[in-house]
């Protein structure tokens, strides 16, 4: 990596986007997530090995958690962990990967997350897994549970992270 101008937050290096999700690591919304994000930052995917839909803050504590690494439909690599959504963004956090993240996406979830869903979330709660370590985190969700694309809502996550990385505050 290169040395950035004065004024990079990033100190001259890529951000770091850690994507999860808890449709799970083969989900279809994956790949549209990775490749929209791809132009923002570097793009990471740690995200279960199965679904964890409506598995709300759930934390893995006496079992080991598995990690693998898996090939994605669009041939991108991705790691799977055996946790869930939290477990995988407290994975991330603790040092699996070669730095912590400075931003964290959770989605694109099948399915609205509002009102009393956001309680029961694996996708809100990869994110506020996130807020926890003092990370700066968004979840996306489509009020759909077979959208036809992902392109939009990827695209919408990719200018709002954009947007959260430019600017400062004073907490994630």
């Amino acid at each position: 990596f290169s040395m950035s101008a004065p004024g990079n937050p990033h100190g001259g290096r890529r951000p770091l986007l850690l994507v999860s999700n808890d449709d799970g690591v083969f989900a279809p919304s994956l790949p549209a997530l990775r490749a929209a994000l791809e132009p923002v930052g570097e793009v990471a995917i740690v995200a279960p090995e199965h679904n964890w839909s409506a598995a709300g803050h759930t934390k893995t504590l006496h079992k080991p958690l598995r990690v693998n690494e898996v090939l994605l439909a669009d041939g991108h690599t991705a790691l799977a962990a055996s946790g869930s959504p939290s477990d995988c963004v407290a994975l991330a956090m603790l040092g699996i990967g070669e730095r912590r993240p400075d931003l964290v996406i959770s989605g694109i979830n099948r399915g609205a997350n509002v009102g009393y869903d956001l309680t029961y979330s694996g996708t809100v709660a990869a994110a506020m897994e996130a807020v926890i370590w003092g990370v700066t985190a968004i979840a996306i969700s489509l009020a759909a549970y077979e959208p036809e694309t992902y392109e939009v809502a990827a695209r919408f996550a990719a200018y709002l992270s954009e947007r959260l990385l430019r600017e400062e505050r004073p907490y994630p």
